[in-house]
């Protein structure tokens, strides 16, 4: 008895274990890209010049680099034109498809630039 105990509980560990391999990926991947998003925001906010579609250009680049199943038209951008300090809010939309062994579901993501001003 005490060996099937054992058994089952080495295999329920491999098993949280196996799950947190597909899953830890897409959330750090998410987590840098938002960081990616804010740099991106504030250099846009910095350099007025630079068109919407350079910044969603910028954006599906960096997501490329990060492996993220982004393209441009889910990618959402705001000027913030307040006198003194323009800005820029970046947002994009996207789902990442994780396969477990038997399951498999979609992690949807959000990440944005941030506060959007007033």
């Amino acid at each position: 008895m005490g060996t099937v105990k054992a058994v089952v509980g080495f295999v329920a560990i491999v098993a949280v274990v196996v799950c947190c391999f597909q899953i830890a990926p897409p959330l750090l991947s998410n987590y840098s890209f938002q960081d990616d998003l804010r740099n991106v925001a504030m250099l846009a906010g910095a350099n007025p010049h630079e068109t919407d579609e350079d910044i969603r250009n910028d954006v599906v680049r960096k997501a490329k680099d990060r492996g993220l199943p982004i393209e441009a038209k889910q990618v959402t951008i705001e000027r913030i034109n307040t006198p003194g300090s323009p800005g820029a809010y970046v947002a994009a939309d996207y789902s990442v498809t994780v396969n477990l062994p038997g399951y498999s579901f979609d992690m949807h993501f959000s990440p944005s630039s941030g506060n959007r001003g007033f």
